[in-house]
């Protein structure tokens, strides 16, 4: 079973969506939500999140702060990871495609990949799950995707937390190897700096083959 919902924009994410299943009896609910499609180095990471239905109540101080990673100041983003990952009550997982699958099955179906890799490291199964964003062809659970479903579900909006935390840790550890890109400051996205030095210096390993700027850098070449 595949839904494709867009639910009117509230302020902040809410359970809503994950209520209207618990009604219905379905439960344990995944959100899932990935990090790093646009970037033009580094791998896309996902993640997968269950909230414990009966124990929410106990979660409001969390839940207060919790929001679309992109809305929230990278400090705080890191406090929220470290309340995910570490309380007894919520399962999580994060699921990566490489670059070298990316340049293979192209940056959507990599997404994908990711996303049901996160979903598989679950300790616990999920009956139902809530994607960001639209359906995902061929997912092994009965999905609801849900536009700016980060905006929406509190679910997703933690697993996209736990996606971009985990996502930029990994593109510092490559800052590291290759400090001239300066990958600790743009994550690898196309900015300005970004693309002066793939030019100046070309792509490194970790560039995204078949994006257009890294392609264009190392025929320069």
């Amino acid at each position: 079973m595949t839904t494709k919902a867009v639910l009117k924009k509230k302020s902040r994410p809410t359970f809503d969506s994950e209520k209207i299943l618990w009604d219905q009896g379905i439960s344990p609910i995944a959100g899932i939500d990935e990090a790093g499609r646009g970037p033009l180095a580094g791998p896309v990471i996902a993640a997968a999140v269950i909230f414990p239905k009966d124990q929410i109540s106990g979660l409001g101080d969390l839940l207060k702060q919790l929001d679309d990673s992109k809305k929230i100041r990278p400090r705080l983003r890191e406090e929220l990871f470290q309340i995910l990952t570490t309380h007894p009550a919520i399962f999580w997982a994060v699921g990566e495609a490489s670059v070298e699958e990316i340049g293979t099955l192209n940056i959507l179906r990599a997404t994908h990949l990711a996303m049901e890799r996160a979903f598989l490291e679950l300790t616990v199964r999920p009956a139902h799950v809530l994607i960001d964003g639209l359906p995902v062809k061929g997912f092994p659970l009965p999905q609801t995707a849900l536009v700016k479903g980060d905006s929406l579900s509190l679910s997703i909006a933690a697993a996209s937390v736990i996606a971009k935390v985990t996502r930029d840790r990994i593109m510092d550890q490559l800052d590291l190897e290759f400090p001239h890109y300066g990958f600790a400051l743009h994550r690898g996205y196309g900015t300005a700096a970004h693309l002066a030095q793939l030019l100046h210096y070309g792509p490194c390993l970790h560039h995204r083959r078949g994006f257009a700027p890294v392609d264009q850098a190392a025929f320069s070449f």
